[in-house]
């Protein structure tokens, strides 16, 4: 960093020195009694100070420039997958290729600052060559450059690739983002080999007891013109499917549907399978296991209403994206005939209604015992509501509406709303609710409370009650289907308005666990690269979450082997991170002891083979030249790289960047100067008084 004073404009300068030798004349003009030598220097003293006064007075600003070198950035991602080790081109030397790469380093290092990273189905810093990442991501590379490298000088992206990239977006769609030309090292084979493979498998990982399910399987070969194989499909290791597969071409695709019957409940384990052909480059590509919950039921959800709304498409989509739930639409004509009494949960969507053409539906449903979900709006008969349900009540209504904005109340529990959801409703056009005063008559859990205009209330709008273990749900407006419009607006990817209609139904329709010793894992299906996650929670006799005990746990393999742990203890519960495991089928038994009494929990889990990286062998060096060319770099092979540091000092946009910095600084913080002046005119005072002219 340089720096220097740039002064303050010449002419107040000038002007003060002037002053300073104008003061200095008048006060040693006519002086006779000093030695012309002392005379001298007073003089010189005097012009000094009075030109320091002057400038502190008249020009108390100083500019400060500050120069900052910013040298280049060259960043180098090596890609440390399983497909650049697996696949390698004739005459390829892997030590050799490890060597000039380091040298490469070394070089550019001499000029530049280099950084180095590998990326797989992680980012990690420095090199490593075990080629053991289970995915790629070079958009996450990119992304990572980006994040980290703003506003700094990049110079030039070395990648080292085989153009296989199985995870995140296509890197070819970040490159404008770095502003730097990238030079790709060509990596892998671009001849196709010999191979026969499953490419895909689409499946549902959920489905239901005695229901016939369709597996989709992707067969793909190369170089295997006019041979036959066989696909096979497995359950528990027992075969259920046998066919026969023709190959017809150099490059053949084929989709084959599988029928299968879900005849037992619980984890199936499913194996695809192709039998292999002589001289194929790898066999670790020919199999894929995957695993189907098979559950018994399903839980049913009437949706009860006088006539059509958009609202209930709204609703009925979003609740029919659960794969755990079975929506039914009733309107006027179909509520006579309707049994209640078969569904797990009941939406009146503004029932009662004001004509009360529902009376008779609504004396079936207020004799049963079960949960739910009323939805006012403007055809809703709030006096008949407030008749049939005595939790909430709504006084002093004259039928009239008025626009409510939800606003997320605070404290609510019951079920998550990330962030970005809360986001995105507060940003929401209003509904319509029934003017009139509020009253609940039970203790209420509120997700959203109602804002009018600007002003915020605590009327709830959408909420909860329990009464006696019987929960009922309340959105008092109507206008849902102005929410999902406004995703549309805001290209909300993910509804946040379906996950919370999803995450209502299940709150409802969910039978509260009453259970003390509650173990579960984040989530049922996990990959292989994935941290298997647990979460704990034990309650006393007064059901208050503890955490005094210690919780053992033990992980079942398919094999028998048992793994031991032990939880950490949060604030009130119980978390565990069990790491990373091998593909298979898991099951888990937790035991903890309270006042003597023992509890267990038990539970299942399965985790997937990732074959991504096996699943594509042919090196994709035409996508590795358009990177090159598009951000203005170069394709190189790997005999060739280390001529990369020749083409990045040549290449004159890559140069060291000059920042400069102006600041502006009251001279009264200069402290020194104020210490300088007092010491001359103490100098002055000294000699002036020596000499007898005091």
């Amino acid at each position: 960093m340089n720096s220097f004073f740039a002064g303050t404009p010449i002419l107040y300068f000038l002007g003060c020195l002037a002053l300073g030798f104008l003061y200095a004349w008048l006060l040693y003009r006519g002086n006779k009694n000093l030695d012309k030598k002392l005379q001298f220097g007073l003089t010189v003293i005097r012009i000094i100070v009075v030109t320091a006064i002057a400038w502190l007075l008249f020009a108390p600003l100083i500019k400060t420039l500050n120069y900052t070198l910013d040298k280049p950035v060259i960043i180098i991602g090596q890609d440390n997958s399983l497909s650049v080790g697996q696949i390698k081109a004739a005459g390829f030397n892997q030590k050799l290729y490890e060597e000039h790469l380091k040298t490469l380093q070394d070089k550019l290092s001499e000029k530049f600052e280099v950084k180095v990273y590998n990326f797989a189905d992680s980012i990690a810093n420095g090199f490593n060559f075990k080629n053991q990442g289970k995915l790629t991501d070079a958009s996450g590379f990119f992304q990572k450059v980006k994040d980290e490298y703003t506003n700094r000088n990049i110079g030039a992206v070395i990648l080292a690739t085989d153009g296989i990239f199985n995870h995140g977006g296509n890197p070819l769609y970040n490159i404008n983002q770095i502003n730097a030309p990238v030079y790709t090292i060509a990596l892998g084979d671009s001849i196709p080999k010999r191979d026969v493979l499953i490419g895909n498998v689409n499946y549902n990982n959920i489905v239901y007891l005695d229901d016939d399910f369709t597996v989709e399987v992707q067969i793909e070969a190369f170089q295997s013109d006019n041979e036959n194989t066989t696909l096979t499909v497995s359950q528990n290791g027992a075969k259920v499917s046998q066919q026969a597969i023709a190959i017809n071409g150099p490059s053949f695709i084929k989709t084959i549907p599988v029928k299968l019957h879900a005849g037992k409940t619980g984890l199936q384990k499913y194996t695809v399978q192709v039998a292999a052909l002589t001289n194929e480059i790898t066999t670790r590509n020919n199999f894929q296991t995957f695993y189907v919950e098979v559950i018994d039921g399903r839980q049913k959800v009437l949706l009860a209403a006088v006539s059509p709304h958009p609202d209930l498409s709204v609703l009925k989509e979003a609740i029919s994206n659960n794969k755990h739930y079975e929506v039914k639409l009733a309107l006027a004509d179909d509520l006579s005939t309707t049994d209640p009494s078969k569904y797990d949960l009941v939406v009146l969507y503004q029932l009662p209604d004001a004509q009360n053409i529902s009376s008779s539906f609504l004396q079936k449903v207020s004799a049963l015992k079960k949960p739910i979900w009323y939805i006012l709006g403007a055809q809703s008969g709030v006096n008949a509501f407030n008749k049939i349900q005595s939790q909430v009540n709504i006084s002093s209504s004259d039928g009239s509406l008025q626009e409510a904005y939800p606003d997320i109340a605070n404290g609510f529990t019951s079920f998550n709303l990330t962030e970005e959801d809360k986001k995105n409703f507060s940003s929401f056009d209003p509904l319509l609710a029934p003017f009139g005063r509020l009253t609940v008559n039970a203790s209420v859990l509120p997700v959203f409370n109602q804002r009018i205009g600007k002003v915020s209330t605590q009327q709830p709008l959408l909420f909860f009650t329990n009464e006696n273990g019987l929960k009922n749900g309340y959105l008092m407006g109507e206008g849902l289907w102005r929410w999902k419009l406004s995703e549309a607006k805001n290209e909300i990817g993910q509804s946040s308005l379906n996950d919370l209609i999803s995450k209502t139904v299940q709150y409802l329709s969910v039978k509260d666990d009453k259970r003390k010793f509650r173990v579960f894992t984040s989530k049922s299906a996990y990959d292989e690269n994935e941290s298997i996650q647990f979460n704990a929670t034990l309650y006393n006799d007064s059901y208050q979450a503890i955490n005094e005990p210690e919780v053992n746990l033990q992980i079942k393999n398919e094999a028998g082997k048992i793994f031991n742990y032990t939880f950490s203890k949060t604030d009130n519960a119980y978390q565990l991170d069990a790491g990373n495991m091998v593909a298979g089928n898991y099951s888990y038994v937790a035991n903890t002891t309270v006042g003597g009494k023992k509890f267990t929990a038990s539970g299942s889990f399965y985790v997937n083979s990732l074959i991504a990286e096996y699943q594509q062998t042919t090196a994709n060096h035409q996508l590795l030249n358009t990177i090159a060319k598009q951000s203005n770099g170069k394709l190189f092979m790997p005999v060739d790289l280390l001529k990369i540091a020749d083409e990045i000092l040549k290449n004159d946009n890559i140069k060291t960047i000059s920042y400069e910095d102006r600041k502006y600084n009251e001279l009264i913080n200069m402290k020194w100067l104020f210490g300088l002046i007092l010491a001359l005119l103490s100098v002055e005072w000294f000699l002036r008084k020596r000499n007898g002219e005091l």
